[in-house]
Parts: C-alpha cells; sequence; structure tokens
C-alpha cells in the first residue's frame, strides 16, 4: 500500500550530450532511449518508483527549455508538478525550490530524490530498498543516501565511507556515514574495493521534509532564505515569475557540499540492485546484455562478424552489418553516423560540435 505521504523528485535538467549522435544539448539522454526498451531513461526512472508513491506526489525538475519533453514523457504527472528551473545551480538550490514547493503542499511529505539518467536493472530490490528507507526517514530526522556496493575501482563515482560496526538500531541495513570522499585516482579506488565499508555515492537521497529543509536553514542560511521568502507565491500563477527573478542568486552548490557533508544525522543503505549512472558508452556496454564474443547489440537488424567487445547501437530499422572491430561504438541518430573507438570516446564531444 502507497503510504499518502510519499513523494518523489526525479532531478532532470541535465543538459549534457554523453550518448551523441543519440543525445544532444536539445534532447540529452535522460530524453532518449538508451536501452532500446521503448522508453526513455526518465520515463524508466518514473517507472521503477511505481508502488512507492502516486503519480500526483510525482515532481520533475527540469530546465525550463526541457517543459515540453516532461510533459510528452510523463502525462501522468501533474503539469504543476513540473518544475522550471531558469538558470543552472546545481543540486542544491534544486532541491531546496521542490522541497520548500512540496511543503507549501504537504508538511508531512516523505521525500525520496533522484536523477533521471541512471539505471537500475533489479527493480524489485530497488523498491524494497527505498520503501524501508522512506519508512526510516518518517520516524526519525535523518537524513538518507543509497551507497552502491562496488563492482570495480571506478574513478567516476564519489565514495561513501560507512561505520559499519553498528546499525541502525530502527533498521539493521542502515548504517551512519563515517565520510563522503571525491572522485578518487585508480590507486585509491583499488584501496576503496579492498574495504568493505566504501561504496558508490548514487546521489539519490531520502528524507523528510522537514528535515532537509531544516538543514538548509541550518547549513545553508542563504539560500533558504530565498526560498523561505516565496511561501505565499508556491502553487500560484505568481510561482514562475519569482522563481525567475530570485533563482540566479542561489549559489551554484551540489546538495553534497552544502548539506550531506555538513549535517550531522546522516545514514548510509549499502544497496546492491544492479546501479549505473551511464555517463559513458563504455558503462552502456558494461550494463547491457552481450553476445558470445561481449558485444551489445540494441536495435532489431544488427548482425555482427568477426566482431567483439563494441556496442552497436542502432534504432531506426536500417539493416546494420559489422565485420571486423574489437572494442568499438558504432551508433546512429537521423543522419549521423558515429564509429569510434571506446577507448577514444572521450574525444567525441570534440569531433561532434556538441561542446
Amino acid at each position: 500500500m502507497i503510504h499518502k505521504n510519499n513523494h518523489l523528485v526525479i532531478m532532470a535538467g541535465g543538459v549534457g550530450s554523453r550518448f551523441w549522435p543519440m543525445s544532444t544539448v536539445d534532447k540529452p539522454k535522460q530524453f532518449i532511449d538508451v536501452l532500446g526498451v521503448g522508453r526513455s531513461l526518465l520515463q524508466l526512472t518514473y517507472d521503477r518508483f511505481l508502488g512507492v508513491c502516486k503519480p500526483e506526489n510525482v515532481w520533475i525538475v527540469t530546465n525550463q527549455r526541457y517543459a515540453g519533453i516532461v510533459k510528452e514523457q510523463l502525462p501522468d504527472v501533474p503539469e504543476a508538478n513540473i518544475l522550471c528551473e531558469p538558470c543552472r545551480r546545481n543540486t542544491a538550490p534544486c532541491i531546496a525550490y521542490v522541497s520548500w514547493r512540496i511543503k507549501a503542499t504537504d508538511p508531512q511529505a516523505n521525500i525520496v530524490v533522484t536523477p533521471s539518467d541512471h539505471i537500475v536493472m533489479n527493480v524489485e530490490e530497488f523498491r524494497r530498498v527505498v520503501t524501508q528507507c522512506l519508512s526510516f526517514s518518517k520516524e526519525t530526522d535523518a537524513i538518507i543516501t543509497l551507497g552502491m556496493k562496488p563492482t570495480h575501482p571506478e574513478t567516476g563515482y564519489g565514495y561513501i565511507k560507512a561505520d559499519l560496526t553498528s546499525s541502525s538500531v530502527r533498521n539493521k541495513e542502515i548504517f551512519r556515514v563515517d565520510s563522503f570522499r571525491e572522485k578518487p585516482d585508480l590507486a585509491t579506488a583499488q584501496q576503496y574495493i579492498k574495504n568493505k565499508s566504501y561504496f558508490w555515492n548514487a546521489g539519490i537521497f531520502i528524507w523528510n521534509v522537514s528535515t532537509i529543509i531544516n538543514a538548509f536553514r541550518v547549513y545553508q542560511p542563504t539560500l533558504s532564505k530565498v526560498f523561505e521568502g516565496m511561501n505565499d507565491v508556491y502553487g500560484t500563477d505568481k510561482e514562475q515569475e519569482e522563481i525567475d527573478k530570485r533563482y540566479a542568486e542561489c549559489e551554484n552548490v551540489s546538495v553534497d557540499y552544502a548539506i550531506m557533508e555538513k549535517a550531522e544525522e546522516i545514514f548510509v543503505c549499502p544497496s546492491d540492485f544492479g546501479w549505473s549512472d551511464l555517463g559513458t558508452w563504455g558503462s552502456l556496454l558494461l550494463q547491457t546484455r552481450h553476445d558470445l564474443f561481449g558485444n551489445s547489440l540494441i536495435g532489431e537488424n544488427i548482425s555482427v562478424y568477426d566482431t567483439k567487445n563494441s556496442i552497436i547501437h542502432v534504432t531506426e530499422e536500417k539493416k546494420v552489418v559489422v565485420q571486423g572491430l574489437d572494442g568499438y561504438i558504432v551508433a546512429e541518430k537521423g543522419k549521423t553516423l558515429l564509429i569510434c573507438k571506446l577507448s577514444e570516446e572521450q574525444k567525441i564531444k570534440q569531433y561532434s560540435g556538441e561542446m
């Protein structure tokens, strides 16, 4: 049974084009069908919270230029719940805005905040973990983050060090956070994964609305003053006008720096449900199904010969035949075809003009 005070916040304002040519600044990766399953990453994010909260308690924070795409892809979400940032100010202002907005609607709200462009392979386990964390935050003043059990020494993620010496009395799967660690170099990442106390920071947060608002008041008083000062306009036709006027005043800062690294009642729930932030074509290759030669074929009409360790993403009904490649990306969108070594994909932006 869905608790009436459960709310979901999806942060969908990113403008990255990491999966070029499929994704561009006009339609970044959260709005495209990266996995070739007929649903965008945003839609898949929404889908995995079905049964956790009601559609009317789903909130999307996005850039104004993407509001139309959000409405099209998530028609069950009320239009009033699509909050538009007039400019980019990182995750702390984004979360502060939606927190004050939700509090105006439901002062008892229990909130889970998630990025829009990650994938989860075991949705049933994901829902179990999120539901138990929501129960924990409902009963306490805790701020909870999900820590992913690392599978390899990843240098592209931040890490959470947990105090595993004793779990919470209320929930044996939840532990206090010892510290947050920046993205490490390879040697440091190798040391982290030898220590079972370290987890990947997935950027998924769970808290009661009063808890997070109080944390902003204590640790970010200047930021909180901006959104506290708009209490009279939330939910009215003046809200967007005021946000457009005041949002640029906010410091450009992540919620990790603004709140997580300062607050005291911070907990982590170590989790293992097949998570990835899909930051690269290489990560997509790792997370998708392979043939016997390590190839990931996303599309209905692809044939490969003497090819291995490659990802071929062609979903536009063209017949594609690939021969003799090892460790390559082959991707098509419209009139653009990309053929690139996986080891050189960091150069794609440079070549594509999507700088």
